[in-house]
């Protein structure tokens, strides 16, 4: 039997819609699901003014988490081993650099680990990217947080874990001032991005050299960060060990890794 034009257009509306509702719920699913449930695929590929980028997502109450040294006091250094160390019933969701470090691996500023303020901030200028004013804390408390420097040091908010980075890339929606268009300093960079609730940070790496102004305009005008930090750059790995990523590189200091359970063996 054939079908009128008007009656197969209302049966594909009425298809898009139904298959619009399941992905909607299929999503809401996802979003509500503990963190164990989505580590099969934590981090995507997104592609933004033709340079493509990943990126992990953490939400707040997720087991975010620094790390710079063991138990001993010895360098952790490098995903591997932090794996390693971990409880045997935790798993590395994903791990990345977390700020920038001096030759011996020890934070150039503010480094807050399990509450403990294990380094200074530093809210003066200086050379390098770090001292490129405003620079900022990725703070993770009941809710997560980037600060620009100054204003964390007059009202320090209460962070389980944070560290300090800089430049910050998005200030209060606005790009770095000293940030340009035209600019031709390229590398591989990382940095943190965070929703305007403070529910959602995005942790991103370049997939190609990038400069500053076009990093930060995709935390900006693609995630959709008022507040958005750079980690740092030439040393940015990721490891994504349900995705098989493990960027090779020499030992760094901080480390931001989303931990969680492993799933019961069957």
């Amino acid at each position: 039997m054939k079908r009128s034009s008007a009656t197969l257009r209302r049966a594909m509306k009425a298809m898009m819609t139904t298959r619009a509702i399941k992905a909607g719920v299929a999503a809401l699913v996802l979003m509500a699901a503990p963190v164990w449930a989505r580590a099969a695929a934590p981090c995507s590929d997104m592609d933004f003014d033709g340079l493509t980028y990943t990126v992990c997502e953490a939400h707040a109450g997720d087991d975010l988490r620094l790390y710079l040294n063991d138990s001993d006091g010895q360098l952790i250094g490098t995903p591997e081993r932090l794996a390693a160390i971990l409880p045997t019933d935790k798993q590395i969701v994903f791990a990345m650099n977390a700020g920038m470090y001096h030759p011996d691996r020890k934070p150039v500023g503010l480094f807050v680990e399990g509450g403990t303020e294990e380094h200074k901030i530093v809210t003066s200028e200086g050379p390098g990217n770090f001292g490129l004013l405003p620079n900022g804390v990725f703070c993770v408390g009941k809710a997560l947080s980037v600060v620009e420097s100054r204003t964390f040091a007059a009202d320090p908010p209460n962070c389980r874990y944070a560290t300090q980075s800089g430049p910050m890339l998005v200030i209060d929606g606005a790009l770095h001032p000293k940030f340009l268009a035209d600019g031709t300093s390229t590398n591989i960079r990382n940095g943190v991005g965070v929703s305007p609730n403070g529910q959602t940070a995005w942790f991103a790496i370049s997939d190609q050299p990038v400069t500053f102004h076009q990093f930060a305009r995709f935390f900006r005008d693609d995630l959709g960060a008022k507040n958005a930090l750079y980690l740092d750059g030439k040393v940015s790995r990721l490891t994504v060990p349900a995705q098989g990523r493990e960027d090779l590189g020499l030992p760094m200091g901080p480390i931001v890794a989303l931990i969680a359970p492993k799933p019961a063996a069957n």
